[in-house]
C-alpha cells in the first residue's frame, strides 16, 4: 500500500473513530434537534449565511464519510431555511459529500478489488460503461438503497466523477425536496418514522417507477427515430424470418417452431452450413483418417507389427463425404419441414425492416414480412491481400474438401486452430507440410506451454514449422510456386504444390441488404447485450454477430434470438457468454473454458495454479496416450474455478466437467467428492482436483489429528 493511500487511510479511521469515542451521533439524532429547534432558527435569523455555511459543512463531513446522521439533518434544513434555500443547501453538500466518499473508494479500493475480483465484475464493469448513468439514476430515486452504499459501490466501477456528480445531483433532488419539504414540519414529526407518512411512501413509490418508465419512453422515442422513413406492415406474414441455415440459424428456428410461431428459414447453399459442409465434420472425419495412419505407424509401441500405411486418399476424401451425408439428414430440409419451419431455398435481401425479399433458386422472387428478423448468415475463410496469392490456385477450408489428389508438398498459412489442425492431418496422411505463422508461437490464445505441446507434436510428425515468418508475397519459379517470407530481417523462400489459407474467417456481412437498411458493421454484426442490431426487431446470431466463431456459441446464441425475438418486450435475456468452453482438435487435443494463465497476467486477475500431469494416469499409460496436463486456475485460497486448460487425449470431452462446474459454481471440492469410473481419462479431473486439496490441506488441525491418533495408542506424540 502506499504510503498516501494509508495516511488517508488512517485520518478516515480516525474522523469515523472520534465519531463513535465521543458519541457525537448524540448531536445529529432527531430528539436533539428537536429538543434545540427554537435556537438553531434563532440562530439562523441571527446569522444566515454563517449558519448556511456551518450546516454544509457539517452536511458535507457527515456524507463524506458515510455516517449516520444526513437523513435527520435533511430534516433539520427544511426547518432552519425553508424548503428552496434547505432543498439548495441540502442538494449541492449531498453530492459534494457523496462524491468525495466515492473518490475515497476509488483510491483505496478500486484496484484491489478489481484486480482480485475482476472476472466477476467483468459484466458489471462493462453494463456500468454502457448504462451507468441510468443505473446510478435509479438508485438514487429509490431510497430503499443507503446512499453511502451506492457512493462507495460506484467508487468501485469504472464510471466517471464527473458523471457520478451530475447524476447523483439530479437522482437525489426529487428524495431531497420530499425530505426537507417533510422538515419544514419538524415539530410535528416525533420519529425519523414519522416522515413515511402514507403519502411520502406514496411519492417515493412513483420516484421509484420514474426510472423504469423514463426508460421505456427513450426505448420508444429511439426506436421511432430508428424506423423514421420505413412503412411498417399493418400485418406481418410471419413471426419470424431466419436468414442462412447454420448452427445459429437452424437452432433459432427449430426453438420457434418449438413454441408454435410462424417461421420461414432462408438458405441460399447448403443445409447446416459452414459446419456440416466444409467445417466441424468433414474436418474431424480427415483427422480419424490422419490419427489412424499415424497409430498405424507406431503399432510396434504395442505389439503390433507397425510400418507406413498404404494411404488412398482418394478413398479417405470419399469417407469424408460419406459422413458429411451421413448426417446431412439432420439439418435437412426435409426434416425441418416436420418441425413446422417453412423452408425457403433461394438468395435474401433485407428490403425494409420488416420485409425480405427471396430469389428463389429455381427461380421467381418471393416478398416476405416479419415481426422480427434473425441475421444468421455465418462467416466465410479470411484471405488476405499477399501480392500473388490471386495469381495462384489457392486452398481454403470451403474449397479443400474437392481434393483428391494428396498435395505432395502443402504449404499452410496460419497457426490457428484451422491451420494446426488441417497441417498435422495432412502431414500424417503423406504430405510434406509445412506451416507458416506471423506469430511468434502457435495458437497465441493458448498458453505458451499449450502452444510448445503442440509444436513438439508437429516437429515429432515431421511438420516444417516456421513461426515469426510473415507471409510477404508468392512467385512462381519455373514449374515452383515459392512463398517469399520475412524472419526478421531474413528473406526466406519456401517452395510448395499447393497452398491451404487458413488465417481465420471473415463474417458474411455483404449482399443482403445491411447497407441498405444501414445497420452498423465493423467486423460482425453490432448488436446489443440481447443481439438486437440498431433496429429492436432485426437480431444477428452466430459467427456473423461474434465476438465467438464456435459451432456451439451459435447455438447458444440462438437461444437468446429466438426468444426474444418471439417475446420481446414481455421478457428478454441478456447474452451469457461467462462460460464458453472450445477446443482443437490436433493431437494431443487441446481444450480449454474460461481464463488461461496469460489472460489472467494481463488482466491483473489473482490465481492459483493446480496441475496434474496425464502422464501419471493409470489409462492413459494403459492405451498409450501418457501425456499432457489439466490445468486449473482457482481463485486464492478458494475452489471456485476460474479457468481450466487441458492438453491430452479426448481433452474435449474431459472439459465438459469443467464446464458444468463453472456453470453451475461447482468447485474443485466437489469434484474430487464425485466418484469417477476407474480406469478413465476423465479420473485426470479428479486428480487435479486432489492436488489443489493437498495444497490446501489444514496442517495446523492435522498436526493436531495426527497428535489424537498417538493418544489413541497409548503413548504421547513424538
Amino acid at each position: 500500500m502506499s504510503k498516501s493511500k494509508l495516511l488517508l487511510m488512517i485520518a478516515l479511521a480516525v474522523a469515523v473513530g472520534a465519531y463513535f469515542a465521543f458519541d457525537l451521533g448524540q448531536y445529529l439524532s432527531l430528539d436533539y434537534l428537536k429538543a434545540r429547534q427554537a435556537e438553531l432558527e434563532a440562530f439562523t435569523g441571527a446569522n444566515p449565511f454563517g449558519a448556511a455555511v456551518l450546516f454544509f459543512v457539517v452536511y458535507v463531513v457527515v456524507t463524506g464519510l458515510s455516517i449516520p446522521g444526513a437523513a435527520v439533518l435533511t430534516l433539520v434544513a427544511g426547518a432552519m431555511f425553508g424548503l428552496v434555500w434547505g432543498t439548495v443547501l441540502v442538494s449541492f453538500a449531498s453530492t459534494i459529500g457523496a462524491s468525495l466518499a466515492f473518490l475515497a473508494a476509488r483510491f483505496l479500493l478500486r484496484d484491489s478489488v478489481q484486480q482480485r475480483f475482476g472476472d466477476r465484475l467483468a459484466t458489471i464493469n462493462r453494463g456500468v460503461e454502457k448504462d451507468g448513468p441510468f443505473y446510478l439514476f435509479t438508485l438514487r430515486l429509490v431510497p430503499a438503497f443507503p446512499f453511502f452504499v451506492i457512493n462507495l459501490a460506484m467508487g468501485l466501477t469504472p464510471l466517471p466523477l464527473r458523471t457520478f456528480f451530475w447524476v447523483s445531483q439530479l437522482g437525489m433532488l426529487a428524495g431531497t425536496i420530499v425530505y426537507v419539504n417533510a422538515g419544514t414540519q419538524l415539530a410535528e414529526i416525533d420519529s425519523a418514522a414519522g416522515i413515511l407518512s402514507p403519502a411520502v411512501l406514496l411519492s417515493f413509490a412513483l420516484l421509484g417507477l420514474f426510472p423504469l418508465v423514463a426508460r421505456k419512453v427513450i426505448d420508444w422515442v429511439r426506436a421511432r427515430q430508428v424506423y423514421r422513413g420505413w412503412q411498417r406492415p399493418a400485418s406481418f406474414d410471419r413471426n419470424l424470418i431466419v436468414i442462412g441455415a447454420g448452427s445459429a440459424g437452424l437452432v433459432t428456428a427449430y426453438i420457434a417452431a418449438a413454441v408454435k410461431a410462424k417461421v420461414t428459414l432462408i438458405e441460399r447453399d447448403r443445409m447446416g452450413g459452414d459446419c456440416l459442409n466444409t467445417g466441424c465434420v468433414p474436418s474431424k472425419a480427415l483427422i480419424r483418417a490422419a490419427k489412424l495412419a499415424h497409430q498405424a505407424r507406431h503399432a510396434d509401441a504395442f505389439g503390433l507389427k507397425g510400418g507406413e500405411p498404404a494411404i488412398d486418399f482418394e478413398a479417405v476424401m470419399s469417407r469424408v463425404h460419406d459422413v458429411v451425408r451421413a448426417i446431412e439428414p439432420h439439418d435437412s430440409i426435409a426434416r425441418y419441414r416436420a418441425l413446422g419451419v417453412d423452408v425457403v431455398q433461394g438468395e435474401a435481401k433485407l428490403l425494409t425492416p420488416w420485409e425480405v425479399e427471396i430469389t428463389r433458386a429455381g427461380g421467381g422472387n418471393l416478398r416476405l414480412s416479419g415481426r422480427a428478423i434473425v441475421v444468421a448468415t455465418g462467416a466465410r475463410p479470411l484471405v488476405p491481400p499477399i501480392p500473388g496469392l490471386d495469381e495462384i490456385e489457392y486452398l481454403t477450408s470451403d474449397n479443400l474438401w474437392s481434393l483428391r489428389q494428396l498435395p505432395h508438398r502443402l504449404l499452410v498459412l496460419g497457426g490457428g486452430p484451422i491451420g494446426c489442425e488441417l497441417a498435422q492431418a495432412f502431414c500424417r496422411l503423406g504430405s510434406r507440410v509445412t506451416l507458416v505463422e506471423m506469430a511468434p508461437r502457435l495458437m497465441m490464445r493458448e498458453d505458451a506451454e499449450v502452444s510448445e505441446a503442440v509444436a513438439e507434436r508437429f516437429l515429432a510428425d515431421g511438420v516444417d514449422l516456421r513461426v515469426g515468418h510473415k507471409a510477404a508475397r508468392f512467385e512462381r519459379n519455373g514449374p515452383n510456386r515459392v512463398l517469399i517470407a520475412e524472419h526478421g530481417e531474413t528473406r526466406v523462400e519456401l517452395e510448395f504444390d499447393q497452398v491451404l489459407v487458413a488465417v481465420g474467417r471473415a463474417a458474411r456481412l455483404e449482399g443482403f441488404g445491411l447497407d441498405t437498411l444501414g445497420i452498423e458493421t465493423d467486423k460482425t454484426i453490432q448488436t446489443n447485450a440481447f443481439l438486437q442490431t440498431r433496429y429492436p426487431n432485426i437480431y444477428a446470431a452466430g459467427d456473423v454477430a461474434g465476438p465467438y466463431q464456435f459451432t456451439h456459441t451459435a447455438a447458444h446464441q440462438a437461444w437468446y434470438a429466438a426468444v426474444n425475438a418471439l417475446f420481446d418486450p414481455l421478457r428478454r435475456f441478456r447474452a451469457d457468454y461467462s462460460v464458453v468452453p472450445w477446443a482443437t482438435f490436433v493431437d494431443p487435443e487441446v481444450a480449454r473454458v474460461g481464463l488461461n494463465e496469460d489472460e489472467a497476467k494481463a488482466r491483473g486477475i489473482a490465481y492459483e495454479v493446480t496441475r496434474y500431469g496425464i502422464d501419471d494416469l493409470d489409462r492413459a499409460i494403459a492405451d498409450g496416450a501418457a501425456e499432457g496436463f489439466v490445468k486449473v486456475l482457482t481463485v486464492p485460497g478458494k475452489d471456485r474455478i476460474l479457468g481450466v486448460t487441458i492438453v491430452g487425449q479426448h481433452a474435449g470431452e474431459l472439459i465438459a466437467e469443467y464446464v458444468l462446474a463453472m456453470k453451475h459454481r461447482i468447485g474443485l471440492n466437489k469434484i474430487l467428492g464425485t466418484i469417477h469410473v476407474y480406469p478413465t481419462m476423465a479420473e485426470a479431473n479428479k486428480y487435479a482436483a486432489g492436488n489443489w486439496k493437498r495444497a490446501h490441506a489444514p496442517g495446523a488441525l492435522l498436526r493436531w489429528v495426527a497428535r489424537f491418533h498417538d493418544w489413541r495408542r497409548g503413548r504421547a506424540a513424538a
